[in-house]
């Protein structure tokens, strides 16, 4: 395994190659042309997902004055003839001001209130209920934030892009087997359809959902690193393709560009950390429960990265 030191340094070696998660080779567009920039920007318009306007803010994100803004990813795990469940939620924040990003992971069985649907439920059932508005809107009563914006990546259709990008290398720190699979320790490499296998072994893992996470954030980062090379640019039609069938987004284009222009200060620390709790049984249901100080930690911690 990495130490503390090498993972955050290659997180912010990844980040500054191509600037915000899962919104993938949008920082150099200009760089290769102005038929990279319009592949790029035709895939970006049918990315365009939900609207979404928080009403805990009482003024607009100004991106020019660097606001402090959030965004929150939804990993979904969608599937013929399923509604489907957002095994991954994570709320990033960004704060240009601070010269910082930070990643908080929201464990998917934690158990919550659902917002619309008026019972406590694991988080992650929000989508299956509502989609992204439920998703938003019990993640922002949970914390007590704004959720500005979102992006929403089908975890099913993730495999396309790894192949658009020519696979993945990732370092796998314990050996383990699933539906037929085998993956070493060690660094290895992944086509689609064994990244998204890798991705999904939870049960397997002594570590549970907290295992799968991190094999998750592995993987993007990996599609991302090698989406940002050169050699992959030529492929850029497939990768921008892919993109556009399995990511779903309401920043535009244009707010895309103004956060890459006025926030690149945001890159030069990274943190990520993940909202812990204990497994406990409820009504015969496993949920994820955190103990309220846990909460109110995190709470604070976020909203003081977006300056509330």
């Amino acid at each position: 395994m990495r130490s503390e030191h090498k993972k955050k340094k290659k997180k912010r070696k990844t980040f500054k190659i191509i600037g915000f998660t899962l919104l993938i080779l949008i920082i150099g567009a200009g760089v290769y042309g102005a038929s990279v920039y319009q592949s790029l920007a035709g895939a970006i318009s049918t990315m365009q997902g939900t609207a979404h306007k928080t009403d805990k803010r009482v003024e607009d994100i100004k991106f020019k004055s660097q606001d402090p803004f959030s965004l929150l990813i939804l990993g979904v795990d969608e599937r013929k003839n399923d509604s489907g469940r957002s095994d991954t939620m994570i709320v990033m924040t960004v704060n240009p001001k601070k010269e910082s990003i930070e990643l908080l992971s929201l464990p998917r069985d934690t158990r919550t209130e659902i917002v619309g649907k008026g019972i406590n439920d694991k988080m992650n059932h929000a989508y299956a209920y509502g989609g992204v508005a439920m998703s938003i809107n019990t993640v922002e009563s949970y914390l007590d934030i704004p959720i500005d914006y979102y992006v929403k990546m089908n975890m099913e259709g993730f495999q396309d892009i790894v192949n658009a990008v020519g696979g993945v290398t990732v370092d796998n720190d314990m050996d383990l087997a699933y539906k037929g699979y085998t993956f070493d320790k060690g660094t290895i490499d992944l086509n689609g359809k064994e990244a998204l296998i890798y991705s999904r072994i939870r049960k397997e893992d002594p570590r549970g959902d907290y295992g799968r996470q991190m094999r998750q954030r592995q993987v993007i980062q990996a599609v991302m690193k090698k989406g940002a090379s050169l050699s992959t640019l030529t492929n850029y039609d497939d990768i921008f393709e892919a993109l556009g069938k399995n990511v779903e987004t309401n920043l535009s284009f244009n707010e895309m560009l103004s956060i890459q222009n006025n926030y690149k200060s945001s890159l030069k620390n990274i943190e990520q950390y993940t909202l812990e709790g204990d497994n406990q049984r409820v009504d015969g249901v496993w949920y994820n429960i955190v103990p309220e100080d846990t909460k109110l930690q995190a709470q604070n911690r976020v909203k003081t990265h977006l300056g509330l």
